[in-house]
């Protein structure tokens, strides 16, 4: 794979274009030092339409909203900010790409204070590449309960999708990969199910689907999207509450999604098989073309690729042309 500094493009910061190599800032940055700052990744997908910028209002509020409450004053407003998206789509000549706005502080000066220091705004898009493999979206994930909790809502700011939270993410995913496992599963401070290292978790009980409350992990945008689409095209109840581990181990099927990882199966979590009881396909088998993931995989599919006839039609305003 070619590092991501070694590529021809161009990157927005600050209102201007920079070539990608000439793109730098300085090992003083204050954000590199101490983690304050905030960031996005928005997907881009190219369809039998043209190109379309995915929910990228949404995505553009929650990071504005992000620099707010750190208390980061942003010089570019939302429609500034889309429209340099949208360009930087087609300033770099891509279709279906991952594009990451981040806000961060510059190099005046160090220490917590956070004083005098410029508040700058960069955007980069890159081609994501398959992401995500056919089978992984097909066979599920094998999880394991991280020792590692998501925050409290009085340590950092839950809602932020600030750089320095990754930090907590990594250890519990990493830790999980060493032990053989794809994916880890975090629990809040109480002992209840947050979410997945960066991705919302649902599962799938008698018809009704449930996902944990908003309160220690972050408000997805995608989670969003797949409660809307279970809701208003298949008619599932969904209901957003305290859930432990113990409900993902009996589920009928449980699902994790995010804005890279889509909607992915949940297949195994501790070594319990999930929707055994529910006679889900076991490990190494694809999980039922009529199950509630796979209906809801294909409509995401169906909605991120512009494919928008009858049930998806209301779902138009989420997708931004290029």
């Amino acid at each position: 794979m070619t590092p991501l500094y070694d590529r021809d493009g161009w990157i927005w910061l600050d209102g201007e274009w920079l070539a990608w190599r000439e793109a730098q800032t300085h090992l003083l940055t204050h954000t590199l030092h101490y983690g304050m700052g905030c960031f996005e990744g928005v997907r881009a997908y190219a369809g039998e339409r043209g190109t379309h910028l995915f929910r990228v209002a949404e995505h553009t509020r929650r990071l504005l909203d992000s620099a707010h409450a750190l208390d980061m004053p942003v010089a570019h407003g939302e429609e500034a900010l889309i429209e340099a998206q949208r360009q930087s789509l087609e300033r770099n000549a891509l279709g279906n790409a991952y594009l990451k706005p981040t806000i961060f502080f510059g190099a005046e000066g160090l220490g917590l204070r956070a004083k005098g220091l410029t508040v700058h705004v960069m955007i980069a898009s890159w081609d994501l590449g398959d992401y995500i493999s056919a089978e992984a979206a097909s066979l599920g994930l094998r999880a394991l309960t991280s020792s590692w909790a998501r925050h409290h809502v009085n340590i950092s700011l839950c809602r932020a999708k600030t750089n320095g939270h990754y930090v907590n993410s990594m250890l519990a995913l990493n830790t999980a990969v060493k032990a053989g496992f794809d994916e880890a599963i975090m629990l809040d401070p109480e002992g209840y199910v947050a979410e997945a290292s960066a991705a919302n978790v649902f599962l799938l009980r008698d018809g009704v689907l449930h996902t944990p409350e908003i309160t220690s992990c972050l408000q997805g945008i995608t989670r969003d999207s797949v409660i809307r689409l279970a809701r208003d095209v298949l008619g599932i109840e969904v209901r957003e509450r305290r859930i432990t581990r113990d409900e993902l181990y009996t589920a009928d099927e449980a699902f994790v999604t995010g804005t890279a990882a889509e909607i992915l199966p949940l297949r195994e979590l501790d070594g319990r098989h999930i929707g055994a009881r529910a006679g889900a396909p076991r490990p190494g088998q694809p999980i039922a073309e009529d199950s509630v993931t796979a209906r809801l995989q294909r409509l995401y599919r169906r909605l991120t690729r512009a494919q928008l006839e009858d049930d998806l039609a209301g779902f138009r305003p989420w997708l931004t042309p290029v």
